[in-house]
């Protein structure tokens, strides 16, 4: 474990434990960096950990200080699904999801869609349209089946921020990254494999195994530090697992960051047993912390790790346009895309190496950020006033999705049938479980920027939940 996630703990414990109360100011930063030997920018990088957890606030030139207001609901849960592989159900719930088309008369809560409308994607428009208007037709072109060159220099380049070194060869294009995933698995594992998945988990990636007739094997997750690794290890000694499958950095659906340290232990884990790892970081650029967390595929020196990732949350989805870093597995990953979509289109995949190049990716990534940031502690705030008493919520670390944990009882597909009639969908949590569990769960996007309509639709949600439990028997 990293010497600020350690300071963070300590600090986070003695302020849960009422040795720091509400109001109180907290130990300076060179204060703490003498008391504990470190340096300024660790006790820094604490301080953040915390402020993101909303333990620690700054002050200007006053220090950081214990929150007034912490009132924030619980987290949820450690999850504690079935460990034992299971056949995927659920596929009804997650179509009645992406069948859905956007419409003003329904707020969208429940899709994974990040703000479009935000002004630093209009240079990306312009090279769309200027493309169009080439006289030499680029864009109408097959490409390389691994991609254009110029986006995968581009991505090649992105990926050292995740401490990923890499070259264009080593990338290959797709059709989003659901389709990164979808090759990943059929390069790795065979029907009738076991993967491993963190629990709750992406729903695409659990519909593509049950598509390719697979098992899923769900290991219990931690809302703040992830896949249990204890758990993990069990189920590696227990099942012959071809695959590890998880999204370890601004996760979805409960937005943690999976420490350092506990990714390079995973690691070692997948090595000591042999096993691929298929690491989805769609999510991972939008995390609220600089520098963004470090991959799992950064810490890789065997070519286990297949990355997967693409530009649908942070640019935007109709551009269907993901990549991943196979690995090993670069061949037999490309004979899986050329076998279903074959060439990814070409228009879309010169526009964003264009808008990378021109230097307007990262001023659009970091804007995204600290929207979502404010955006999420609104989204708990009004989780916080309008939802019943003793609901849990997750924290989340990046990305633009909450988890949100009601009584046990409770079922959130009778609330999202009870909401569609007024105008709001939301996801629910079976959809995130191999097996169906989380009935009790939901996630809400909070992409878009915090608005009366937004909060009266989060309202409804809240007041049909407190109605339906009211309903319930004994």
């Amino acid at each position: 474990m990293t010497l600020y996630v350690n300071l963070a703990e300590l600090l986070g414990a003695r302020i849960e434990q009422g040795l720091y109360r509400p109001g109180d100011r907290l130990p300076s930063v060179r204060a703490l960096s003498v008391e504990h030997g470190v340096s300024l920018s660790t006790v820094q990088q604490a301080y953040r950990l915390l402020e993101d957890h909303g333990l620690a606030a700054p002050r200007p030139k006053s220090g950081y200080f214990v929150p007034n207001d912490r009132n924030l609901p619980a987290l949820p849960a450690v999850t504690r699904p079935a460990q034992r592989p299971v056949e995927i159900s659920q596929w009804e719930q997650v179509v009645e999801l992406v069948r859905s088309t956007p419409s003003k008369d329904v707020v969208q809560l429940g899709r994974g869609m990040p703000d479009v409308e935000c002004p630093t994607l209009k240079p990306l428009l312009r090279s769309l349209a200027q493309l169009s208007r080439r006289q030499d037709m680029p864009g109408l072109y097959y490409d390389s089946i691994s991609g254009t060159p110029a986006l995968r220099e581009q991505i090649a380049r992105l990926m050292l921020d995740s401490g990923c070194t890499v070259s264009a060869a080593d990338l290959v294009i797709t059709t989003g990254c659901h389709e990164a995933l979808s090759a990943s698995i059929r390069a790795v594992c065979e029907p009738g494999d076991i993967v491993a998945v963190d629990s709750p988990s992406f729903h695409g990636a659990m519909q593509t195994l049950k598509g390719l007739g697979m098992k899923a094997l769900e290991i219990p997750t931690d809302p703040i530090t992830g896949i249990s690794l204890e758990a993990l290890e069990l189920a590696l000694e227990q099942w012959p697992i071809k695959l590890i499958q998880l999204t370890p950095s601004c996760n979805n659906p409960l937005g943690y960051i999976m420490p350092e340290a506990r990714k390079r232990a995973l690691l070692t884990l997948a090595q000591r047993f042999d096993v691929a790892i298929l690491e989805d970081d769609v999510y991972g650029d939008l995390a609220y912390t600089y520098p963004r967390p470090r991959t799992i595929k950064s810490f890789d020196e065997d070519g286990r790790v297949l990355l997967c990732s693409s530009f649908s949350k942070t640019l935007a989805p109709g551009l269907r346009i993901g990549w991943v870093a196979p690995g090993r597995y670069l061949e037999r990953v490309l004979h899986m895309k050329y076998i279903s979509t074959g060439c990814t289109a070409t228009q879309p995949q010169l526009a964003i190496a264009d808008f990378i190049e021109g230097g307007h990716y990262q001023p659009h990534v970091r804007r995204m950020r600290s929207q979502y940031q404010r955006a999420r502690d609104q989204m708990i705030d009004w989780v916080t006033r309008y939802f019943p008493v003793g609901t849990r919520c997750s924290r989340p670390q990046g990305g633009f999705m909450l988890w949100v944990e009601l009584p046990e009882s409770f079922d959130t597909l009778r609330l999202n049938r009870a909401l569609l009639g007024q105008g709001v969908q939301i996801a629910v949590g079976s959809i995130f479980s191999a097996s169906g569990k989380y009935r009790n769960c939901l996630r809400m996007n909070f992409a878009a920027r915090p608005t009366p309509e937004v909060e009266a639709a989060v309202r409804k949600v809240g007041e049909t939940a407190i109605r339906l439990l009211a309903d319930e028997p004994g």
